[in-house]
């Protein structure tokens, strides 16, 4: 029996310490960008687009190519914002020894 209660106390204590991280990575800003930072793209953790900047030298282009750089500063930014959110919660697990793979239920 100690030793449920002694996993269900980790898995508390690291439910608690996973809703802290998932505060601190949703205010956590990354900038995502296209074309040699001609168009960027400020992504909060949450996925939230906060600014776009555009150079008013791309702006002579045709849509369609405006179009596919905003697209490419977009996902850059997205796969920025899942590196940065899983390096940042990499370690909460650690202490519970849970099998490569295992997900929580939170």
């Amino acid at each position: 029996m100690k030793g449920i209660n002694d996993l269900m106390q980790q898995a508390q204590k690291m439910q608690a310490d996973m809703q802290q991280a998932q505060e601190e990575l949703a205010k956590a800003e990354v900038n995502g960008e296209a074309a040699a930072g001609l168009v960027t793209v400020t992504m909060t953790g949450r996925h939230d687009v906060k600014r776009v900047h555009i150079d008013d030298s791309v702006l002579s282009e045709p849509k369609e190519v405006l179009e596919d750089l905003l697209a490419a500063a977009v996902n850059d930014a997205v796969r920025k914002v899942e590196a940065h959110n899983k390096e940042a919660t990499a370690g909460l697990a650690s202490g519970m020894n849970l099998p490569p793979g295992f997900k929580m239920p939170f």
